[in-house]
C-alpha cells in the first residue's frame, strides 16, 4: 500500500509512493479541495494539466446533494465528476462541528438540520462509511467528534474518547477493503491525550492515520508539539495526514517532521480574493522566504504589464487580471485558482525532489 523510497538523513521527511485503487500518489502531496465533486473555479482537464494527483471531496456536502445514492447510480464519484484519478472523502466530522447551534451530539451520531432546508439528519459513524462506500472513493476518513479551540480539557477527553468509539464503529462497518479507511488522532494541545488518542487507534489497524485539531482554533504554534507527540509514533509503513493544514511554510515544517499528506482550503479560497501565491527569488524551499503574496487587486497592478507568472499564465498580464477581478470576470477567479494550485502542486514537487536529492 504504502512503499517508502527515501528518507532524509537530515530530518523525519520521506519520499513515498502510495497506492489506491484509482492510481499510486507520489508523496508528500497536496489535495486539492473539491468539496461538493468540484474544484472551485476549475474543470477536470485543468486539474490535470495541473498535475493534480488526488483530489478531496466531502461526504456531509454530497449527502445532502445530490445524494450518494445518485452517486452511485451514476458509477461513482470519479465518474460523475469525470475524474480518473484517486479520491480523499473526509467523513462530515468538522462539517457537523461547523453547525454548532444546528447538531445536537449524541453517543450514537449528530444530529442536524441543513442549514439552507432546515431537514433533520442524523449522520453516524456507520451512515458515513455506507456513504462513501457509495462515493466508491479511495480513501475514506473515519467519522470523529471535532472540538474546537478553546475547550477545556475534560471536553477535549470527552471528545477524543468519543472519537475512539466510534473509530471503532467505523472500522467494524468498513466491508469494501480495496477502499482505504484512515483514523483521526485527536486530542487537541494536551500531550496525554493525543498519547491515550493512539493507544486506542493504533490496535485497530487502520489504512493510515490523520492528525486533527490543529486546525480548528488552535494556535500554530503548537502544531510543532502536537507532531512531535504523534508522528514518531504513527506506524512507518503507513500514510500520516495533517488535516486542514496549511500555508506553505507550514507544509514544509510538517514534511520534516514525517508527514505525507495535506489538504487545505487557502490556495482556492484566497484565490477568490484576489490573493496570489508567487515564487521569490530562486524559490529554494529551504529558504526562510521562498514564496511572496500579492493582492491583484490592489491599484499598483493597474498598469502593470509583467505576467501574472512564468508558468501557466505567463501570457496573461496583471493588469488584466486586475481588470477582471476590479469587473468581476468570471474568468478572474479560474485564472487566480490556476496560479494558486500551480503553486501549491509545485511546492510538493520540489519537496519530493529536496528530499530525493536529499536536501530537506
Amino acid at each position: 500500500m504504502l512503499k517508502i523510497l527515501k528518507e532524509s538523513k537530515k530530518s523525519a521527511a520521506r519520499l513515498t509512493k502510495l497506492k489506491t485503487a484509482h492510481g499510486d500518489i507520489m508523496g508528500p502531496f497536496f489535495m486539492p479541495i473539491a468539496t461538493k465533486a468540484a474544484v472551485k473555479n476549475l474543470s477536470t482537464p485543468e486539474l490535470k494539466n495541473l498535475k493534480a494527483e488526488i483530489i478531496l471531496s466531502n461526504t456531509y456536502h454530497l449527502m445532502l446533494a445530490p445524494g450518494s445514492a445518485l452517486i452511485k447510480k451514476a458509477g461513482g464519484l470519479h465518474q460523475f465528476m469525470s475524474w480518473p484519478g484517486p479520491i480523499l472523502t473526509d467523513s462530515g466530522g468538522f462539517q457537523v462541528f461547523s453547525l454548532s447551534r444546528l447538531r445536537q451530539v449524541k453517543e450514537d451520531g449528530v444530529m442536524f438540520s441543513d442549514p439552507k432546508s432546515g431537514a433533520k439528519h442524523f449522520l453516524t459513524p456507520e451512515k458515513s462509511i455506507s456513504i462513501q462506500q457509495d462515493l466508491g472513493v479511495d480513501i475514506m476518513m473515519a467519522f470523529d467528534d471535532v472540538i474546537g479551540y478553546p475547550a477545556t480539557k475534560k471536553q477535549v477527553k470527552e471528545s477524543m474518547q468519543r472519537t475512539s468509539r466510534w473509530a471503532k464503529r467505523c472500522k467494524t462497518a468498513h466491508q469494501n477493503k480495496t477502499q482505504l479507511l484512515f483514523g483521526i488522532v485527536q486530542g487537541g494541545v494536551h500531550k496525554d491525550l493525543r498519547q491515550q488518542s493512539l493507544a486506542d487507534l493504533l490496535p485497530l489497524d487502520f489504512d493510515g492515520y490523520a492528525i486533527g485539531g490543529v486546525a480548528v482554533g488552535e494556535p500554530r504554534n503548537k502544531m510543532k508539539d502536537i507532531l512531535n507527540w504523534t508522528v514518531p509514533h504513527l506506524p512507518k509503513n503507513k500514510p500520516r495526514y495533517l488535516m486542514g493544514l496549511g500555508k506553505p511554510e507550514e507544509i514544509v515544517a510538517a514534511v520534516k517532521q514525517g508527514i505525507d499528506m495535506f489538504d487545505c482550503v487557502i490556495p482556492t479560497r484566497e484565490a477568490r480574493h484576489g490573493r496570489l501565491y508567487l515564487w521569490h527569488g530562486k524559490a529554494d524551499i529551504t529558504k526562510k522566504n521562498f514564496y511572496t503574496t500579492i493582492n491583484i487587486t490592489n491599484a499598483k497592478f493597474i498598469k502593470d504589464f509583467k505576467p501574472v507568472n512564468d508558468t501557466s499564465l505567463k501570457g496573461y498580464s496583471r493588469a488584466y487580471l486586475n481588470h477582471l477581478f476590479k469587473t468581476q470576470e468570471s474568468l478572474a477567479l479560474r485564472l487566480a485558482t490556476i496560479n494558486n494550485l500551480e503553486f501549491y502542486l509545485s511546492l510538493m514537487a520540489k519537496i519530493r525532489k529536496g528530499i530525493s536529492d536529499g536536501k530537506l
